[in-house]
């Protein structure tokens, strides 16, 4: 699927319909709220400091609609008429706005949808709440299914899998050399999910592959008890690389502390099988 680019004046010209919210997590019920752009359309995200599921510009991997970012603090000062006026002024065409359930704006999030019909003389689609199994979506809902390790959940609820972006770093040398090789990640920005092992997919710089893998994360409580994010190729050798993706499919086991490594060694090829089993049953 094409991604969005970041939306630049000169594309701004031609936009006639806008989606407005934070957008954290591009997930199901955001992508509605898209399908309602039609053609000439761009996303306008309200950075506000909380987006960890998708944070900066990673929302762009989610949409093929161009997208504008601006935040909170610049524009938390204006009243519903002078919000209205900022975006006009910004899409000097635009015909149609699209909002969810849920938005307010303004001021001390004081104005609604009801206001954003009053004063907007275009169009105003409000998209009403998507729901995926009966419960209702919402990112602060994934964050939490991510913190309690339900990544099933999560990925339902985003409509793909979660994924962390980092570097590479240099681990502690012990997993190539006693237990299997494995790419230790560093990431800033993002939502990291429960302590524990998972099944997971792994991209390695701009590669568009992506390897079946088990990844670490938590304390290596049996070796130097330092925290880690730590990912290994199934099945193949990797060269080292800058940038790791790691998609996130199921939540294997909860950190443990072994008293030898050969326990701990004998744990990781159970792991391996699982995670091997998780993973054929997706269409790589």
């Amino acid at each position: 699927m094409s991604t969005a680019t970041t939306l630049t004046s000169k594309k701004m010209q031609s936009v006639e319909s806008i989606a407005i919210g934070g957008f954290d997590g591009m997930h199901r019920g955001h992508q509605h709220l898209f399908a309602e752009l039609g053609e000439n359309g761009a996303i306008v995200v309200i950075e506000s400091g909380y987006a960890n599921l998708t944070p900066a510009r990673e929302r762009e991997a989610y949409s093929v609609y161009p997208i504008l970012y601006l935040e909170l603090d610049t524009i938390r000062h204006l009243d519903g008429k002078a919000f209205i006026a900022f975006l006009q002024e910004q899409f000097v065409h635009l015909k149609k706005i699209v909002v969810g359930y849920d938005f307010y704006f303004g001021k001390d999030r004081k104005y609604s949808f009801n206001d954003l019909k009053t004063l907007f003389d275009g169009e105003v689609k409000v998209v009403q709440e998507v729901t995926y199994n009966g419960d209702s979506v919402h990112s602060h809902k994934i964050r939490q299914k991510l913190l309690d390790g339900d990544i099933e959940g999560a990925n339902n609820f985003l409509g793909h899998h979660y994924m962390l972006k980092g570097k590479h770093i240099k681990g502690q040398g012990i997993g190539s050399k006693e237990l299997v090789a494995t790419l230790n990640i560093v990431t800033e920005g993002f939502l990291i999910p429960k302590d524990g092992v998972y099944a997971t997919l792994t991209q390695l710089d701009d590669e568009e592959h992506r390897y079946p893998s088990i990844t670490f994360i938590g304390k290596r409580e049996s070796t130097d008890g330092t925290f880690a994010i730590e990912t290994h190729i199934l099945g193949t050798k990797v060269a080292t690389k800058e940038k790791i993706s790691i998609s996130f499919i199921s939540y294997i086991r909860e950190n443990r502390k072994f008293e030898r490594l050969e326990q701990l060694k004998e744990m990781i090829q159970k792991d391996i099988a699982i995670a091997t089993k998780k993973l054929q049953m997706l269409q790589l």
